[in-house]
């Protein structure tokens, strides 16, 4: 479809979008984005009408824009013009914003920082974030920073990480995790530590953790490695469980850069002993290959943290792809609840704020940060929620992407020449579901992920005596279920964690 629309002219893919049927509309926008023909763009921009059109169509469309594998700055200009001045649904415009960042970072990956359009886009977000006064707006353009991941934006960064209230630290530091080991500097170590250790202020739990992961996870120095593990000591059993769980499991790592580091303070025993690590808290940290083959790893990973009381804080599921040096953060679905301890009668660590009660569900496919999803937020808001609950899983992302798009002239020695083409698309379908209930003292947790994904290859060697061509097309398909049970009625807390993957037809 994609093939036959780069030969149309806008008045044919305009009249397409037009008259098509409403449920094969968004497969048409998704094809044109894909697409990204001159003509294809020109149509999109006549057809959407971010005031008018249903919020899924727009949704679709924001979002094939940030998958895109070699976005073009008249898709960004086009994201720009759409968003510009209109009045469009508050979850249209964060999207968008989100969505910006991330076709912002495409393009500089490109070696296209240059270009008018993508410093529009970076100055729309810094703008933004300047003049943004309610948290929730700050932390949409903290997200689009991270999806850019631009290394000038890093002090931007790290002031609201240091300064911020708890859900701006939090999007600060989730965004700082993101850029790879040579842009994590000594200054950003320097904040981690203050924010880790509490020097300016007091800071929540998740956000410590963060600033001690960034520390671990970028050549630590041997003393960040002591004064982190030093300091569970003084943590509540729960943050140092995790913490001392998340040191064991980079221990175990053959390819985390910490492993040798870390090994090295092990073997002393002021530091590697009972009282250390014998913390009898129920969170956890793991990961582990799914599979290994000479070019790649595929991994997947469970943090799950948790309350004094038992109740779950914070889960992160992550599925990731490594290779020749570079990760790729395939899928990972963060479900958070704050402010349970008031629910639950706990008291708060000394000097920690009290937080809105709320829960909610963010996640990141191929390195695109999606704009969260909040399922509850107040005790009025989680009543009615509770009382009208549907049952039905919440879509996180759902729609057809392209994922390769390569066209290649190879001369060969002997004067011929072969042109390769190679086009691979992604079907995916991904949802999650958090059911809590008061009266049984149960949260269920569930994500579901299923795609396809086909490739097509050509190779043509085309000369006035001889005409070869090679063709191969290859389809997988799979599905993963990832759920999670925790009964809390009684001590110890109960918990049930379950791993489904379905047959893999592969053609």
């Amino acid at each position: 479809f994609i093939q036959m629309l780069r030969s149309a002219k806008k008045r044919d893919v305009l009249q397409l979008l037009r008259r098509a049927p409403e449920e094969t509309r968004p497969f048409l926008v998704e094809a044109a984005v894909a697409t990204q023909s001159v003509a294809s763009l020109a149509a999109l921009s006549d057809f959407l009408d971010f005031s008018k059109e249903p919020k899924s169509l727009l949704e679709k469309f924001l979002y094939t824009a940030a998958f895109s594998p070699r976005p073009s700055g008249e898709l960004l200009h086009l994201v720009l013009d759409k968003l510009d001045g209109k009045q469009t649904a508050p979850e249209i415009w964060e999207t968008g914003i989100i969505v910006v960042g991330s076709l912002v970072g495409k393009l500089c990956l490109q070696e296209l920082c240059g270009l008018q359009v993508v410093e529009r886009g970076v100055e729309t977000i810094l703008r933004g974030l300047r003049g943004a006064k309610e948290e929730p707006e700050v932390v949409i353009y903290l997200l689009a920073l991270g999806n850019a991941m631009l290394p000038e934006t890093i002090p931007t960064l790290l002031e609201h990480a240091e300064d911020g209230p708890t859900a701006v630290t939090a999007a600060a530091t989730a965004a700082l995790q993101r850029f790879p080991v040579p842009h994590i500097s000594s200054k950003v170590k320097r904040v981690m530590r203050r924010i880790f250790h509490q020097k300016k202020k007091s800071y929540d739990k998740t956000c410590r953790l963060a600033a001690a992961e960034i520390l671990l996870d970028n050549h630590p120095s041997p003393m960040d490695v002591i004064n982190i593990l030093l300091a569970t000591s003084e943590m509540e059993t729960e943050t140092a469980t995790f913490l001392l769980r998340k040191v064991q499991n980079r221990l175990r790592d053959h390819h985390h850069l910490a492993r040798k580091i870390m090994k090295d303070i092990m073997g002393d025993p002021r530091i590697n002993n009972y009282n250390f690590f014998s913390k009898a808290g129920i969170s956890s940290s793991f990961s582990g290959p799914l599979t290994v083959t000479q070019d790649l790893i595929a991994t997947f990973g469970l943090d799950l943290l948790f309350l004094e009381g038992g109740f779950l804080r914070k889960s992160i599921s992550d599925f990731s792809l490594l290779g020749h040096g570079q990760r790729l953060h395939a899928a990972q679905v963060t479900f958070e609840a704050q402010g349970m301890e008031s629910m639950m009668g706990e008291n708060l660590s000394e000097g920690e704020e009290e937080l809105e009660l709320m829960a909610g569900m963010s996640a990141t496919f191929f390195d695109v940060q999606l704009r969260p999803i909040v399922f509850f937020q107040g005790h009025t808001d989680l009543m009615a929620k509770v009382l009208l609950s549907s049952g039905e899983p919440t879509s996180v992302v759902q729609g057809n992407l392209l994922l390769m798009d390569h066209h290649q002239v190879i001369p060969l020695q002997s004067g011929l020449q072969v042109t390769i083409k190679l086009q691979g698309g992604l079907g995916l379908d991904i949802s999650a579901d958090m059911d809590v209930s008061i009266w049984e003292q149960e949260l269920k947790t569930s994500v579901s992920a299923r795609g396809s994904l086909a490739m097509d290859f050509q190779a043509d060697l085309d000369s006035p005596f001889l005409q070869a061509t090679l063709r191969s097309q290859t389809e997988v398909e799979t599905s993963i279920h990832f759920d999670t049970m925790l009964r809390f009625s009684s001590s110890p807390v109960l918990m049930c964690l379950q791993l489904r993957e379905e047959q893999v037809p592969y053609r």
